[in-house]
């Protein structure tokens, strides 16, 4: 039976209290995890196992996050995502919210597109397949 997102939102929560150390209240749909949540390079690999366990699925590497993106010219220039690089993200992340990161495509702004609700979407994706 396919999970709902409410079903969803619960357990990505309590991933995200017990891997950041924070409090439920804090785990808002919203909550940006880097800037909000205080989330580091090493939680978001913790973050991604605990999602596989919780949820019973696998993450191939590359999928949460894309990976070569932002190393290759074609698709960066002079720190901002082109609008080839903004369409292959799009192609690799339907399930993220790419709104705010198109406005200004500074690559240094990449992580606020991990929200809880990106999280949400991609286990989404996972377990109603």
């Amino acid at each position: 039976m396919p999970m709902t997102q409410e079903e969803v939102f619960a357990k990505v929560k309590e991933v995200l209290t017990t891997a950041l150390a924070v409090d439920d209240d804090e785990v808002t749909s919203q909550a940006k995890l880097s800037e909000d949540l205080g989330a580091e390079s090493i939680d978001y690999l913790d973050i991604q196992f605990q999602l596989e366990k919780s949820f019973s699925i696998k993450i191939p590497k590359g999928e949460l996050t894309p990976e070569n993106l932002f190393t290759n010219p074609e698709y960066v220039q002079n720190g901002r995502m082109t609008p080839k690089g903004l369409a292959e993200l799009k192609t690799r992340m339907p399930f993220a919210d790419l709104t705010g990161f198109e406005a200004d495509p500074d690559i240094n702004k990449f992580r606020d597109v991990f929200t809880v609700d990106t999280l949400v979407k991609y286990v989404m994706t996972k377990v109603n397949t």
